[in-house]
């Protein structure tokens, strides 16, 4: 029987980030796809698992829990992960750089909110152009808070913040956004690149098989 089960979008940024935290714990969990394109957000089902019709939504200790930074923290409360700096000067560090990803970038370059911003315009393309507007200067902002030493986002040890920065990252490529000049980014990017619950966790392996 699975510890845990998982109902997310192979693409959703948010359920990247606790995809990893749950590999990285080692916890039994599986996937239940909701699939986003085909609107399953917004069915009965899903709304009772998740009124504002979002994944990833984990069902784990009898417990149903949304919200991907709320879940990394209950992974972290009950001894799962070690992901938060002890000291508090430096956690409130990886916070503010998490939140620069989940709170201010990741909402507007939410799939629905560019659709909505092309509905406005009637052009397809401003999905695309929306997307590069906000993206590379969230990440510059992003890059000029990482630790400058690495390998990972806060120095030494990897964090919650490695787990919101390397699916943004994901999102970025899909655009067309370059970041290769974002020499820090970069560096966590390749240091992530060689764990196996990151690459385990990539859309790539958890894409749907074709029917």
């Amino acid at each position: 029987m699975t510890e845990a089960v998982l109902y997310d979008y192979w693409r959703s940024t948010a359920s990247w980030r606790v995809r990893i935290a749950l590999n990285l714990a080692g916890i039994d969990w599986e996937s239940r796809p909701v699939d986003l394109v085909a609107g399953d957000q917004r069915g009965t089902a899903h709304l009772q698992r998740n009124p504002q019709g979002l994944v990833p939504v984990l069902e784990i200790d009898g417990l149903r829990l949304t919200q991907s930074l709320a879940i990394l923290d209950y992974l972290e409360d009950t001894g799962r992960l070690s992901l938060r700096p002890k000291d508090p000067a430096e956690a409130a560090r990886m916070r503010a750089v998490s939140q620069a990803v989940a709170c201010d970038l990741h909402p507007v370059c939410n799939l629905r909110v560019a659709a909505h911003a092309a509905a406005l315009t009637g052009r397809e393309d401003t999905r695309g152009d929306w997307m590069r507007h906000f993206i590379r200067p969230g990440l510059e902002a992003v890059e000029a808070l990482l630790d400058e030493t690495g390998p990972y986002c806060m120095g030494a040890e990897l964090t919650q913040a490695d787990l919101c920065l390397i699916p943004q990252l994901y999102n970025a490529a899909r655009w067309g956004v370059p970041t290769d000049d974002l020499t820090r980014i970069t560096r966590v990017a390749r240091a992530c690149a060689g764990l196996d619950a990151f690459r385990k966790a990539d859309p790539e392996a958890m894409q749907p098989a074709p029917i």
